[in-house]
């Protein structure tokens, strides 16, 4: 997907396309864009927006929860540098500005919502429902917990959002992408191209000369950077994971058995569904008259249409019994045989009539088909323990002097020893180093080390405790030209192989443009083979390299160009070029005019709000925030 982006930005339809998806990704962070507005501000407040003031605490607030939420994604803590690098207290103030404008906006309109409506929202809402559509309580409640929420501070948030969302659907309600754009899209998308092409090979540069001392030295210092080598760290680690440390503990069948035993009724035993129906009655003696009608033939299907009512009306839903409300109609209906109509039913609110469609009976899984995954869940839970009893030995021999590799050695552990890591976690050969827990946390935190240093533990996404100790320092160094000569050589005939190709391939395209045919071309320099493409996309095509494609949709129908192909060079002659007929019903098109119809809304939102930013007068106290977010950058 990468490389049909990079291609795509090669034309400049693709750039306007790729502008205009990109934009849409990242609008979250960019349409609230606040401009040139930080300037001085009173001491008490953060900010004020028209006359609503942003307090600190607010604003602290905000970036706490959204800090506490990348942290959770990341699976590591995450610094306030780092944090101000992400832009993350920018992205924040940039909200709530524009929430604080919005907000006034909606009440200067005198937009309001129902306490009614936000909770049908909120019950509606498919992130707070279990797997069977219902909303879930519990489910609510832990999501709340997780973001930072009390039930009265989301309900509140979530007042101001769908007021918000009012005046965002009355700013861009019923955009239309023009027609002319839609026609851009499916051209730039469907486009097909047929090409005939030759692949050159390296050796059809000819031969190359060796070069000279001074060529090669003069090569060497245009290049230097490139033969620098970069500092490298020896590391003694020591990493105790639960998924290590459960390879080791064994499990019985017994033990296994017996946690079976303690959590099937929770985890396997899938209880009893029914499919029920009912149909409801003012009293007794109309539930009686129906169930006699049931009797002298009438089916329940019959009783419904006397009543106007539809197969949905009358539905239950497929439901266990514990999920049904009234303890009487969930008695009778599992009680009755599958298809059959029940006798009048006393439910809380008034007698019906049932009938069940379905049952589909409880089950449970043998121990067989799960003993496997509770083995595995025992070894885990015996490995923390284990982990939790080598974690307190390591610390305390760590306490008494010991080196990490005499206090591995202490509880019968064997630290690793990494010769050579470099800060992207590579070793000497420029590949990654392998199997190393948390890489790129233990690399930064091993370079902001040095030797002799007792260093903090790092975690493990899985809760894993990591022990290192820096042993050496490889300072980064450059390389002489003498050192590395070989590999100078090497990339300057490289180098002139490829001026020597492209060269080449430029006279076969003024020959081409001359009249002369690739074929011959082909045959005469020692009978290439001459290839053929069809359908050809701007998304890639078997055999061709990106460049190429870049290329075939830069030239017009009976061009010709050339581009890199690994060592050689491909040289291609544009035949034809098919755009099918424009079907605006297209699921590919369709997407696509979605995603640009999103950031033509989000454009149109984004003015808007910055203009309501400029009546209104917003400024910034850049020392509270500061103070708030712990950054050092000035705004």
């Amino acid at each position: 997907m990468l490389d049909s982006m990079r291609a795509a930005t090669q034309t400049w339809l693709g750039r306007a396309i790729m502008t205009i998806v990109m934009g849409f990704i990242i609008l979250s962070f960019v349409v609230w864009g606040i401009g040139d507005i930080f300037r001085g501000f009173g001491a008490n407040d953060l900010a004020k927006v028209g006359g609503t003031n942003i307090s600190a605490d607010a604003y602290r607030y905000a970036y706490q929860t959204e800090l506490q939420r990348l942290q959770r994604q990341l699976r590591r803590a995450v610094t306030n540098d780092e944090a101000h690098a992400f832009g993350l207290d920018g992205q924040i103030l940039s909200r709530l500005i524009s929430e604080a404008a919005l907000d006034q906006k909606a009440r200067a309109l005198d937009l309001a919502i129902s306490d009614q409506q936000i909770a049908k929202t909120i019950v509606n809402d498919d992130a707070f429902k279990d797997a069977a559509g219902r909303f879930d309580k519990l489910k609510f409640d832990g999501l709340l917990r997780e973001n930072g929420f009390t039930e009265r501070s989301f309900v509140a948030d979530q007042r101001g959002v769908y007021l918000r969302r009012q005046i965002a659907d009355a700013v861009s309600a019923d955009l239309d992408v023009p027609k002319a754009m839609v026609e851009a899209l499916h051209r730039f998308q469907s486009e097909t191209r047929s090409i005939d092409y030759v692949v050159l090979p390296a050796t059809a540069a000819g031969d190359i000369a060796p070069p000279s001392q001074d060529v090669l030295e003069t090569y060497y210092k245009a290049r230097q950077q490139s033969y620098r080598t970069p500092e490298y760290r020896n590391l003694v680690v020591l990493a105790l994971t639960p998924a290590k440390l459960a390879e080791t503990q064994m499990v019985s069948e017994e033990d296994a058995q017996k946690r079976y035993d303690e959590v099937k009724a929770q985890r396997y035993e899938t209880p009893e569904k029914r499919t029920i129906e009912q149909i409801p009655y003012a009293d007794e003696v109309q539930a009686q008259a129906a169930r006699a009608e049931i009797d002298a033939g009438k089916s329940f299907d019959d009783l419904l249409a006397g009543r106007s009512l539809t197969p949905q009306d009358a539905s239950l839903g497929t439901v266990t019994k514990d999920t049904l409300v009234d303890k009487a109609v969930a008695d009778a209906a599992f009680s009755l045989p599958e298809g059959q109509v029940s006798s009048p039913v006393k439910g809380q609110f008034g007698p019906v009539l049932l009938r069940v469609s379905k049952i589909e009976p409880a089950s449970t899984l043998p121990f067989s088909a799960v003993a496997g995954a509770i083995k595995q869940e025992l070894q885990v839970v015996r490995a923390r323990r284990e982990m939790n009893r080598l974690h307190d030995e390591i610390e305390d021999q760590r306490a008494s002097g010991k080196s990490l590799t005499e206090a591995a050695k202490g509880v019968g552990l064997e630290p690793r020893v990494i010769d050579a890591i470099d800060s992207l976690a590579h070793d000497k050969t420029g590949f990654p180093v392998p199997d190393l827990p948390n890489s790129l946390a233990l690399v930064k935190a091993a370079f902001a080390s040095d030797v002799g240093v007792d260093n903090d533990t790092l975690s493990t996404p899985d809760g894993g405790t990591i022990w290192y100790e820096v042993a050496g320092i490889d300072p980064a160094h450059q390389r002489t030209f003498e050192e590395v000569r070989p590999e100078v050589e090497k990339a300057w005939m490289a180098d002139e192989a490829a001026k020597h190709l492209s060269a080449k391939a430029a006279d076969w395209i003024k020959k081409i443009a001359a009249g002369e045919t690739l074929a011959d071309l082909a045959a005469a320099d020692g009978n290439l083979e001459v290839k053929h493409a069809n359908d050809v996309k701007r998304g890639g095509a078997a055999g061709l390299p990106e460049p190429a494609i870049v290329q075939i949709f830069n030239v017009p129908v009976k061009g010709a160009e050339s581009a890199a192909d690994g060592d050689g060079r491909i040289v291609f002659q544009v035949l034809d070029s098919t755009v099918p007929p424009l079907n605006e019903q297209d699921p590919e098109l369709k997407k696509l005019v979605d995603q640009v119809k999103g950031s033509l809304t989000n454009e149109i939102l984004g003015e808007y709000v910055t203009q309501l930013q400029k009546d209104l007068g917003v400024s910034v106290n850049n020392q509270a925030l500061r103070a708030a977010s712990g950054a050092a950058a000035n705004y």
